[in-house]
């Protein structure tokens, strides 16, 4: 398969999403979809959040071993560099999801929410996609060459193989191309309706916000039934 048939499946992906926002904008069904890519990139970006503990470790150890014992390990640099690229890529669609990556924001948040979807459609489609399509096609092409001559790294005596490494790199691309494709409908979604359509943090959020009063309210409840028993330590606790 040529990278140009490639391209244009991927590119037909991309039509694909926007025509299913457009006709469908207001259907549960696209909302529900939304928030599974959202779910599926929050768990992605928090599963692989952990490495950093790995990361942490290897550098502490890397560092007692050369500073105290004179021992430096032949393997700390390559793990530290592959954990590190594993934290930072699996990350990227996570951020996507929560609308965490870097924006002038001293102009955008002046934007009403259509002009601002209608911005960040026109990047999308303009700067976004084409970005995830050349780093998926280049990066399967890395992968590929690197697995077929078995590459090694060179940067320690030990040499360990990092074609598996490197095939993380198409694979991080589909994650974003689905995150993408996820955020230019609520684009289509914001410009059609006015207002952005509900994130999963959103969701959270209010998930969060109706469990707190639903304590609340419980603690109302059985500070009123204990009212109603005659407890007097119940309002003096409470006055203090």
């Amino acid at each position: 398969m040529t990278d140009s048939l490639v391209v244009g499946g991927l590119a037909g992906l991309v039509v694909a999403a926007l025509i299913v926002g457009i006709a469908f904008s207001g259907a549960h069904f696209v909302q529900r979809a939304l928030l599974a890519v959202d779910r599926f990139s929050t768990l992605i970006g928090q599963v692989f959040a952990w490495t950093i503990i790995l990361l942490t470790a290897s550098i502490v150890y890397e560092v007692f071993a050369r500073r105290f014992f004179s021992s430096p390990t032949n393997w700390g640099y390559d793990v530290q560099y592959m954990l590190y690229g594993m934290l930072f890529m699996f990350a990227g669609a996570y951020a996507l999801s929560r609308n965490g990556h870097v924006r002038g924001d001293f102009l955008y948040r002046m934007m009403e929410p259509r002009k601002q979807a209608m911005l960040d459609c026109l990047l999308y489609v303009l700067f976004f996609f084409p970005a995830i399509f050349a780093f998926m096609v280049a990066g399967w092409h890395f992968f590929e060459l690197s697995w077929i001559q078995n590459e090694r790294s060179m940067f320690s005596p030990s040499g360990p193989i990092i074609w598996p490494f490197k095939g993380i790199i198409p694979i991080v691309g589909f994650i974003m191309l689905l995150q993408g494709l996820v955020e230019t409908v609520r684009c289509v979604r914001c410009i059609r309706t006015g207002h952005w359509p509900q994130r999963l943090s959103d969701v959270e959020e209010l998930d969060q916000i109706i469990l707190a009063r639903a304590a609340e309210a419980e603690d109302l409840e059985d500070l009123a039934r204990k009212i109603a028993e005659g407890d007097d330590t119940t309002l003096t606790n409470k006055s203090t």
